[in-house]
């Protein structure tokens, strides 16, 4: 059955055969940024206090770093198909491409600084 028939498009069997798949990512993500992010308040409100020393110390923690780093790859790939639809179906021309290698070199770009900022506060106690 082809993306032609009306059983092709109930499986979501789109123009590029992955519509149904790319929804349940950006669900199962939506739903994994919720719980990281509630893990997240619920940490910072546990701390004493919102200080610099505080939260950078909090930080240096395996198991703070981790889920912080989870929550920066979960969320920027999250907004990374967001936006990758939104291009997909309002740019029909050749800017199409240009905007979908821009919005890879932004979400690469930033999550990579981001994890990197992570990782140096985590593993050399100092800020980027």
């Amino acid at each position: 059955m082809g993306s032609g028939t009306e059983l092709g498009r109930v499986r979501g069997l789109g123009s590029a055969k992955h519509g149904a798949g790319h929804w349940w990512q950006q669900r199962v993500t939506a739903f994994v940024n919720i719980a990281l992010i509630v893990w997240l308040l619920v940490s910072l409100v546990r701390l004493p206090n919102l200080d610099y020393g505080t939260v950078h110390s909090w930080m240096q923690g395996p198991f703070v770093a981790v889920p912080l780093a989870l929550i920066v790859l979960n969320t920027f790939w999250h907004f990374k198909m967001g936006l990758q639809v939104v291009i997909e179906d309002y740019q029909h021309n050749e800017s199409r491409i240009v905007f979908l290698g821009l919005l890879n070199l932004f979400t690469f770009g930033a999550g990579a600084l981001a994890l990197f900022s992570i990782l140096k506060v985590a593993l050399t106690g100092t800020t980027a």
